[in-house]
C-alpha cells in the first residue's frame, strides 16, 4: 500500500482553481509557498476557494438548498430516503470520512501564521486578519460537518507528512466533546480576527456575525445531542461507546452539557440582540412580486432575490451571474412544476392559526371539512409562513411582459413525470422567483443563495436558555414574540402551550419525542416554532439527529394534501377526457394513493409493496444517526493489513466493518 493513498493524506501541493478575480496572478506552476502568502490578496484567493458553504452551485439542476430537507418528516420526494429502510443504508455507500478541507486549513496556519508574526505580510493589517480569521472559521464549518456525521474524529491541526507512523497516530478518534470544543476554540479566534463587516461589503464572504451565529449553531448542536444521547454508544463513556475508555475518564455528561449550552446563549446573544429589530419586514401579501418582478414582501423576496445584500436579516449569501457562467437552473424546476418534492402534511398540520392555536383546538376555528375546498382553503388563516411558501391553487407562477400571468396547475404537477412531480401535492414556494426569463432558457437562474440568516440566533437562544434553565427568560420571550410577530401569529405563545395535546402533535411530528417519549409542551412548542421557521432550509435532519427524535419512527407513512372526496377527485382529466388519477396497487400504472387507505395522498403507497421498500412506511434503527465509516478507511489504518480489528479507527455505533453491510441492532 502506498503511503498517498492513506485517508488522512490528502493533496500535497497548493492548488487553486477558481475564476475569482484574486486570481489574476502569476501561473500557478511558478508559485511556491516561499513567494505565496506574502500579500493581502493571497491570503483572501486562497480562503474563498476553500468556501464550501452548503448553496446553489453553478450550473446545477433542481432546487438546490431547497432540496435539503428532503426525507424528513417536513418534506419528501418520490423515491424517498434509504435513512428509513434498515438494511438499505449500508457501509460503504459513502465516505464521510474526508478530511480534505481540514489539511488544506492547516497548510495555511503553517505557512501563513509564521509570516503574519514576523510582519511579511504586505496589504492591510485589518484585512489580512481579517482572512486568517476566515480560515479559522472554515476548518471550524469543516469539523462540525465531521461532527454531525460521523461523531467523534481525529483533531488535526497541521498538514501531515507522508509517513506511515505519524499517519497511523494521527488517525485516533478524539470523543466528540472534545471535537466541539476545539470548534469553539477556533471560532473564538475567528471572532477576534474577523471584521464586523466583511471586506467586500456585500455580504458575500464571512464576517464576525457569521462566526457568532457558526458558534451558537455547534454549540447549541452538542449541547442537545449529549443531553438526549446521554448514557449511550454515541456519547463518551455511555454504554458500548466504541472508544478508549481512557478518552473518556475526565468525560462528566451534565457538565458538558451545560458548558455548551451556556456558550450557545452566549452567541446567540452577541447576534439576537442586534438581529431582532432587523429581521425582514412581512407583508403578509399572497404574492411576493408584482408583474416588475419588485418585492411587495420582503420577508418573500429574502430568499429568491438576485441581490440580497439589502437585507439586514441576510448574514451571507452566494451570487450568481450568466455573464460570468455562474447561473443555475432552479427556478425551471420552481416555477410550472412539483421539482419531484413537497411539504408533508406533518408539516402543514404544525402550523397554528392566526389567533395563535393548534388546528385541533376548539378555540382554533379550523375545520377540517374546509380540506375538502383545496390547499387555499386548507391554509386559511393559518400561520403566515405556510401560506407565502406554499403554492396555493391558481396562485401566480410567473408574471409576463405582456401583463398576462401563468397560474399553478395542480393537476399537471401531482400526476408528472418523477423529477417534476408534486410529490404530495404541497408545492414549495419558498425561494421562487416570478421572471420568466429565469427559466426559459437552461441556466439562466441568477436569484442567489441565502448561507447565514439572523433569526437562528434568536431561535438558538431560546431553545439553549430553556433546556438549559426550564424556563423563557426575558431575552427568549422578546425573541420569541418578535418572530411570531413577523409570522403573523399571535405573540403570546402561552396560548399556543396551553393548547397543545402532544398525542395529536406527535401524528405528524417526529420531534414530539426525544428517546421515544414525548416531550412537554413548552419545550415542543420551542422546536415547533423552529421547524416553521426554518422550513426548506436544511436544518431538519441535524434537528432530529441531536434531539434523538426518531426512536419511536415505526411503520409511520408519510402524507400529503387531501385528495378524496375533495374538489381535486375527478376533476384532473387527461386529453381523451378520462382521470388523471389512477389506482393500481397490482402494478405500475397507479400515479395515486387508494382511497381506501387514506383520504390524504400517501406518496409510498402509490407503487404495490413488491416495488416499493417504503411501501408499509418509515422505520429507524438508532445507529442512522451516525453515518458508518467505509471498508478502505479500517483497511488503510490497520496495524495488520489483512485484520480490520488491528485498525486504529473504531467503527460508529451498530455499523459492521464491511462494505455492502447495514447496520446491527444497539441495544
Amino acid at each position: 500500500m502506498k503511503l498517498k493513498y492513506f485517508s488522512l493524506l490528502l493533496c500535497g501541493a497548493l492548488a487553486l482553481t477558481s475564476c475569482n478575480d484574486f486570481l489574476d496572478r502569476e501561473p500557478e506552476d511558478s508559485v511556491t509557498p516561499e513567494k505565496y502568502f506574502t500579500a493581502e490578496a493571497d491570503l483572501a484567493a486562497y480562503s474563498i476557494n476553500l468556501y464550501n458553504f452548503n448553496s446553489i452551485q453553478p450550473g446545477s439542476y433542481g432546487i438546490g438548498t431547497f432540496a435539503d430537507d428532503n426525507g424528513t418528516d417536513n418534506q419528501v420526494t418520490a423515491g424517498g430516503s434509504n435513512l428509513w429502510i434498515p438494511g438499505q443504508y449500508k457501509v460503504g455507500s459513502s465516505n464521510p470520512w474526508d478530511f480534505s478541507q481540514v489539511r488544506h486549513c492547516n497548510y495555511f496556519f503553517e505557512k501563513v501564521l509564521p509570516k503574519y508574526d514576523a510582519g511579511k505580510i504586505q496589504g492591510n493589517a485589518a484585512n489580512i486578519k481579517h482572512y486568517i480569521g476566515e480560515m479559522y472559521l472554515l476548518r471550524a464549518y469543516a469539523y462540525f460537518n465531521l461532527l454531525k456525521n460521523i461523531g467523534d474524529c481525529p483533531i488535526i491541526t497541521t498538514a501531515l507528512p507522508d509517513e506511515e507512523s505519524v499517519l497511523l497516530k494521527a488517525s485516533h478518534r478524539d470523543p466528540r466533546n472534545k471535537v466541539a470544543r476545539f470548534i469553539l476554540e477556533d471560532l473564538d479566534k475567528a471572532i477576534s480576527l474577523l471584521k464586523e463587516v466583511s471586506p467586500d461589503e456585500k455580504k458575500e464572504r464571512i464576517s464576525r456575525d457569521v462566526a457568532y451565529l457558526l458558534r451558537s449553531r455547534v454549540a447549541l448542536y452538542e449541547g442537545t445531542f449529549e443531553k438526549y444521547h446521554a448514557g449511550t454508544a454515541f456519547v463518551p463513556g455511555g454504554k458500548d461507546w466504541p472508544g478508549d475508555a481512557k478518552d473518556a475518564a475526565d468525560y462528566d455528561n451534565a457538565t458538558e452539557v451545560k458548558y455548551f449550552l451556556g456558550e450557545a446563549m452566549k452567541s446567540a446573544k452577541m447576534l439576537g440582540d442586534k438581529m431582532v429589530n432587523q429581521l425582514a419586514e412581512n407583508k403578509n401579501t399572497p404574492e411576493g412580486m408584482d408583474a416588475k418582478y419588485e418585492s411587495i414582501n420582503p420577508y418573500y423576496t429574502m430568499f429568491c432575490d438576485v441581490d440580497m445584500s439589502t437585507y439586514p436579516e441576510v448574514l451571507m449569501w452566494r451570487e450568481y451571474s450568466v455573464a460570468k457562467g455562474t447561473g443555475h437552473n432552479t427556478q425551471q424546476y420552481f416555477q410550472k412544476n412539483g421539482c419531484n418534492t413537497g411539504w408533508t402534511r406533518g408539516l402543514i398540520n404544525s402550523f397554528v392559526m392566526e389567533n395563535g392555536y393548534p388546528i385541533y383546538a376548539a378555540a382554533s376555528g379550523y375545520n377540517t371539512a374546509q380540506e375538502q375546498n383545496g390547499i387555499s382553503a386548507t391554509l386559511a388563516n393559518r400561520d403566515s409562513r405556510i401560506r407565502i411558501f406554499t403554492k396555493g391553487d391558481n396562485s401566480v407562477e410567473s408574471y409576463f411582459d405582456d401583463g398576462t400571468t401563468a397560474r399553478v396547475q395542480l393537476g399537471n404537477s401531482i400526476f408528472e413525470e418523477i423529477e417534476k412531480r408534486a410529490v404530495t401535492g404541497y408545492m414549495i414556494k419558498k425561494g421562487k422567483h416570478y421572471n420568466p426569463k429565469m427559466y426559459l432558457t437552461h441556466f439562466h437562474s441568477v436569484n442567489g443563495s441565502l448561507l447565514f440568516r439572523g433569526v437562528e440566533a434568536l431561535l438558538n437562544y431560546i431553545e439553549a436558555s430553556y433546556e438549559l434553565n426550564g424556563t423563557i427568560d426575558a431575552t427568549a420571550d422578546s425573541y420569541w414574540k418578535a418572530i411570531r410577530r413577523r409570522a403573523k401569529i399571535n405573540d403570546n405563545y402561552s396560548i399556543t402551550i396551553a393548547a397543545t395535546d402532544m398525542s395529536e402533535e406527535a401524528k405528524g411530528d417526529f420531534a414530539a419525542y426525544s428517546h421515544g417519549k414525548l416531550i412537554e409542551p413548552t419545550l415542543y412548542n420551542i422546536r415547533r416554532e423552529r421547524r416553521n421557521e426554518l422550513i426548506g432550509e436544511g436544518f431538519r435532519w441535524a434537528d432530529l439527529q441531536r434531539w434523538r427524535a426518531c426512536d419511536q419512527v415505526k411503520n409511520y407513512q408519510i402524507e400529503g394534501f387531501r385528495y378524496w372526496g375533495t374538489v381535486y377527485q375527478g376533476a384532473f382529466l387527461d386529453k381523451d377526457g378520462n382521470d388523471k388519477a389512477v389506482v393500481d396497487l397490482s402494478g405500475e400504472k397507479g400515479n395515486m394513493s387508494a382511497q381506501t387507505l387514506s383520504d390524504y395522498i400517501r406518496p409510498y403507497q402509490i407503487k404495490p409493496e413488491s416495488h416499493n421498500l417504503l411501501y408499509n412506511g418509515l422505520n429507524f434503527t438508532p445507529a442512522h444517526y451516525l453515518m458508518p465509516l467505509p471498508q478502505s478507511v479500517f483497511r488503510k489504518t490497520a496495524t495488520d493489513k489483512k485484520d480490520l480489528k488491528t485498525s486504529v479507527v473504531y467503527q460508529n455505533p451498530g455499523w459492521p466493518m464491511i462494505d455492502g453491510n447495514g447496520a446491527g441492532i444497539i441495544e
